[in-house]
C-alpha cells in the first residue's frame, strides 16, 4: 500500500504515482456525474444492489432517483422526518468509483488531467509527466452540511485566509481564498440537509455553483469549473409553504423526488429489524405490534402530519421494549438472553411522547391516544396471530386457580408455573414462530401475549396491584 504524506490515507501499490504512469496505463478522466452513471448502469445489468440498507422505497422513490443520477440531476429530496432522506443521500457515494486520482498536495481532488485553482495548473505545467499523484477513496469524496441559520458563505464557498495574507500574499491574489465545503467537494458530492433552514442569502451563494459552477469569493471572480454533485434534502412543508428556498434556486435543482414512510407493515418491520440495536430478544409478534402501533400513530388525527412520525420512533420503541425486558429479567435473576414480553410495551407510552407533535385538540391527553393506539395495535396483531386458535384451555386454566400474575416482578419461570400445561400452547407459540422446544422466556412471552388478548377481547378480566404485578383472571365481559 503506498500513503500520500499529507494524509494518512493509503491505497493500493498498483495504482500509477505519477501523471505520466496515469496516462500510460489508460486512465480516463470522467467526471462525477458520469462515473456514478456508468456504476449504476453497471449494477443494474448485474443485478447488484444499488441503494443497500434502503427499504420501501423500490417502486416508488429509488425508480425516480436512478432516473435523476442517470441524468446528471442534482436533485432534492422532499419528505418529512425520518423517512430515511440521509440515509438514501449517503448510498449514493457507493457509486463512486473506489480509488480516484488526484493531484497530490492540491488543495481540492483536482484529477491530474485536469488542474483548476492557479496553484495547481503552475504546478502541472511546471512538473509536466511527473506531477505526483495521490488516489482518493470514494469515502473521502461526499460532506453534508445540515443548514443551520447561522451557517455562513465562508462555510459553504470561502474567505479570503488571514494566515496567507500575514505569509505576504496580497489582498488581491486569488491564492488567499480557504475554501469552503462546496469547492472542497470538487469531483465529489456534497448534500445540504434541510436546505429551507438555509439563510435566503447564504442560498444566493449557491446559484453560480449549480448552474455556471464558479464561485465568487469576497469580489474575486475566481472561475473554477467545479464537478460535483449536489444533493439537498427539506420538509415538504419548509420546501413549498413558507417559501423559504429561493426560486432561482429551486429552478436550478434539475429533479425534485418525494420521499415516504413505509407502504405496508412488512417494509415497517423489516425497518425496525434492521436498525434497531436490540439489548433482548424481540420476538416477531412484538416486532408487529411497535409496527402497527407507529402507523396508528401517524394516522391519528390528533397528530400533527405536517410534522410526521419519524421512523426513529418505531426503532426506539423497539430498543426500549427490549431494554425493559433485559430489566426485568436482571431483576428476577433470569438467564441472557432476555426475551421481550408484551407488558414490557407499557414503558414505551411515555418515554417516545416527545418525539410526535400533536395538535391542538391533542395536548393534555397525549398519554391518553398513544396508550389506547397501542392497545389496539397489540389486538390487531393478536387477531392477525391467534385468529381461529381454540384458547378456552387458557381462560380454564386462570379459571381454575385464583389468576395469573404477570408483570415486571414476575419471572418468566414463575409465570408458567401458575399455569400449568395448558392446552393449545403449542399451536400458540407455532403461530407466533417461536421453536418447537421454547425455553421458559419464550413461552412466557408467548402466554402473556395470549392473555393479554384474551383481556383486549373481553374474555378476561386484568387487575393492576399496588405492587407493580399484573393480574388476568376472572370474566372480563
Amino acid at each position: 500500500m503506498t500513503t500520500s504524506p499529507e494524509t494518512t490515507t493509503s491505497w493500493p501499490d498498483h495504482l500509477p504515482t505519477t501523471l505520466g504512469t496515469l496516462r500510460a496505463s489508460g486512465h480516463v478522466h470522467r467526471t462525477v456525474k458520469q462515473e456514478i452513471s456508468v456504476n449504476l448502469l453497471e449494477l443494474m445489468r448485474t443485478g447488484k444492489p444499488r441503494f443497500p440498507g434502503v427499504v420501501g422505497f423500490d417502486d416508488t422513490v429509488l425508480p425516480d432517483l436512478e432516473r435523476a443520477l442517470l441524468a446528471g440531476h442534482d436533485l432534492v429530496l422532499l419528505g418529512e422526518r425520518g423517512q430515511g432522506k440521509t440515509r438514501l443521500i449517503r448510498t449514493i457515494v457507493g457509486l463512486l468509483d473506489e480509488w480516484t486520482p488526484v493531484i497530490e498536495g492540491a488543495e481540492l481532488n483536482e484529477h491530474p488531467y485536469d488542474p483548476i485553482t492557479p496553484a495547481s495548473i503552475r504546478r502541472a505545467a511546471e512538473c509536466g509527466d511527473d506531477l505526483p499523484v495521490a488516489w482518493v477513496n470514494r469515502e473521502a469524496r461526499y460532506a453534508e452540511k445540515l443548514a443551520t441559520p447561522d451557517t455562513s458563505v465562508g462555510d459553504l464557498i470561502g474567505d479570503v485566509d488571514p494566515m496567507k495574507v500575514a505569509q505576504g500574499r496580497t489582498l488581491g491574489d486569488p491564492e488567499t481564498i480557504h475554501f469552503g465545503l462546496v469547492p472542497r467537494m470538487h469531483r465529489g458530492i456534497m448534500a445540504v440537509n434541510e436546505l429551507p433552514d438555509l439563510a435566503e442569502r447564504i442560498q444566493v451563494a449557491l446559484l453560480n455553483v449549480l448552474e455556471e459552477r464558479d464561485v465568487q469569493v469576497r469580489g474575486y471572480v475566481l472561475r473554477l469549473d467545479l464537478d460535483l454533485l449536489l444533493l439537498a434534502s427539506a420538509n415538504p412543508e419548509d420546501y413549498t409553504n413558507r417559501g423559504r428556498i429561493i426560486t432561482p434556486l429551486k429552478d436550478r435543482f434539475g429533479a425534485e423526488i418525494r420521499t415516504h414512510y413505509p407502504v405496508d407493515l412488512d417494509l415497517e418491520m423489516t425497518l425496525v429489524r434492521q436498525e434497531a440495536q436490540l439489548a433482548a430478544v424481540l420476538p416477531d409478534h412484538l416486532v408487529e405490534v411497535l409496527a402497527r402501533f407507529t402507523r396508528a400513530v401517524r394516522e391519528s388525527t390528533a397528530v400533527d402530519q405536517r410534522s410526521g412520525v419519524s421512523a426513529r420512533f418505531s426503532i426506539a420503541a423497539a430498543e426500549t421494549v427490549a431494554a425493559s425486558a433485559l430489566r426485568r429479567a436482571t431483576l428476577n435473576g433470569e438467564e441472557t438472553p432476555a426475551v421481550a414480553r408484551v407488558g414490557d410495551t407499557d414503558a414505551i407510552t411515555g418515554t417516545l411522547r416527545g418525539k410526535v407533535e400533536f395538535e391542538a385538540d391533542g395536548e393534555g391527553r397525549e398519554m391518553e391516544l398513544l396508550e389506547h393506539l397501542l392497545r389496539r395495535s397489540v389486538a390487531e396483531t393478536w387477531r392477525n396471530r391467534l385468529a381461529g386458535i381454540d384458547l378456552t384451555g387458557f381462560v380454564a386454566a386462570v379459571a381454575e386457580g385464583a389468576g395469573v400474575s404477570t408483570g415486571e416482578a414476575v419471572a418468566s419461570a414463575d409465570l408458567l408455573a401458575q399455569l400449568g400445561t395448558v392446552p393449545g400452547l403449542s399451536t400458540v407459540l407455532e403461530r407466533l414462530g417461536f421453536d418447537d422446544v421454547p425455553g421458559p422466556a419464550e413461552a412466557a412471552s408467548a402466554i402473556e401475549f395470549t392473555l393479554e388478548g384474551l383481556h383486549l377481547t373481553r374474555r378476561l378480566a386484568k387487575d393492576f396491584l399496588a405492587d407493580g404485578r399484573t393480574v388476568y383472571g376472572g370474566d372480563g365481559a
